[in-house]
């Protein structure tokens, strides 16, 4: 695999602190959720989550079927507004920062049939940051590029989304996180129906952008590769029944309970 791009430089270099491989930061961008609440109409779907983490890790959510992993993850992207609880990025309300989250659904939710090209879609990455009168500019196709480049799509760049494979319509929906300059990427069930080979790839990319500086937070549902992808776990069944690192706190105890088993 290519190794990760180095973004283009920013002139206000405060703004994307996170940009860069290996760079040390003085302070990590920090996502805050505190006693989030969502509901649906008189259906509770999340009550009480609260976490914190921040850019340089991978968050995996897990939990059973109807659990709340979809709607913590939309939720996060500002497609669901909650009910009760605040999120924050950086400090400030979440929704100061939209443009900074990336939100990639399940394929399965995707109309692969919208003609569009992978080019196509990685251009529309950049639309948060033109804002309603900014025109597309050089800067903007240097930036779709190197996204296209880091996920070794140039390619097929000019090839229709529905002919891809499984594991390319991953790449190129995050080549649009990247174009966007996204420093948060909320992924839903990534891994769900790639074959070996595609699955080992994006694992591989997952270090990658984690190892940049960039916060993944991904619904997952392979308990056996938990630990091999993700540093982090927050298990979740509408309510947190534990958060922390991996290894610490993703243990067949902590499981059980959030899958509702008895001993």
């Amino acid at each position: 695999m290519t190794a990760p791009h180095k973004p283009v430089s920013h002139t206000h270099e405060s703004d994307h602190v996170c940009w860069g491989g290996g760079r040390e930061h003085v302070q990590h961008h920090r996502l805050e959720v505190s006693n989030l609440g969502v509901n649906y109409r008189e259906v509770v779907a999340l009550d009480g989550i609260n976490f914190a983490t921040e850019c340089g890790r991978s968050l995996a959510l897990v939990g059973p079927n109807g659990g709340g992993k979809s709607t913590l993850l939309k939720t996060l992207a500002g497609l669901l507004k909650p009910d009760t609880g605040m999120v924050r990025w950086r400090g400030q309300p979440l929704i100061q920062s939209s443009h900074e989250i990336a939100y990639l659904p399940q394929r399965s939710d995707v109309d692969w049939k919208f003609p569009i090209t992978v080019r196509g879609l990685v251009e529309m990455g950049r639309y948060p940051n033109l804002g309603w009168w900014k025109s597309y500019r050089q800067h903007d196709a240097e930036i779709v590029e190197r996204a296209l480049a880091a996920m070794r799509l140039q390619a097929l760049q000019h090839r229709q989304i529905s002919a891809l494979s499984g594991g390319q319509q991953q790449r190129a929906f995050i080549a649009r996180a990247l174009a966007q300059e996204a420093h948060v990427l909320l992924l839903d069930e990534p891994f769900t129906g790639l074959d070996g080979p595609a699955q080992e790839n994006l694992e591989m990319l997952f270090k990658d952008l984690a190892g940049e500086g960039r916060l993944l937070i991904a619904s997952h549902h392979d308990l056996s590769t938990v630990g091999r992808i993700f540093d982090e776990v927050l298990l979740l069944n509408r309510q947190p029944f534990a958060f922390g690192a991996v290894k610490e706190v993703f243990t067949s105890e902590c499981v059980a309970r959030a899958y509702g088993r008895t001993s």
